[in-house]
């Protein structure tokens, strides 16, 4: 019932933008809870990355005291990859494509993000 839920977030929110191509929600500790994602994706590997890049965030932004971590952007010549937390023990991560307004990303993702908090 709550993976549902959260599955309809997800959808909502990559309808939102065609600039959305992915989401999921996962654990910190890198277990997918719910996602949509493209076929051939690996859900496993989604979740593990995410987690991974999380903690090196929180560790960099504590290090060179920047405060608390918001998100982590990553660019690639592909597209984007933004996570950000959604709750205290989750992750929400978005692929998005290279041309994607970021500006209304971030607004929708903030938007998600607090509807998968209180979901959870």
């Amino acid at each position: 019932m709550r993976a549902d839920m959260l599955t309809s977030v997800l959808t909502e929110l990559n309808g939102t933008s065609g600039d959305i191509e992915a989401s999921g929600v996962i654990s910190t500790d890198g277990l997918m809870i719910a996602s949509v994602l493209p076929v051939g994706m690996d859900e496993d590997r989604v979740g593990a990355m995410s987690a991974a890049m999380l903690s090196l965030g929180d560790r960099t932004a504590q290090e060179l005291a920047r405060g608390t971590l918001e998100q982590v952007l990553i660019k690639g010549n592909k597209g984007y990859v933004l996570m950000t937390y959604a709750g205290a023990e989750s992750v929400l991560t978005v692929l998005a494509k290279p041309n994607a307004k970021l500006g209304l990303i971030f607004l929708d993702v903030k938007r998600a993000a607090a509807n998968i908090s209180d979901l959870l």
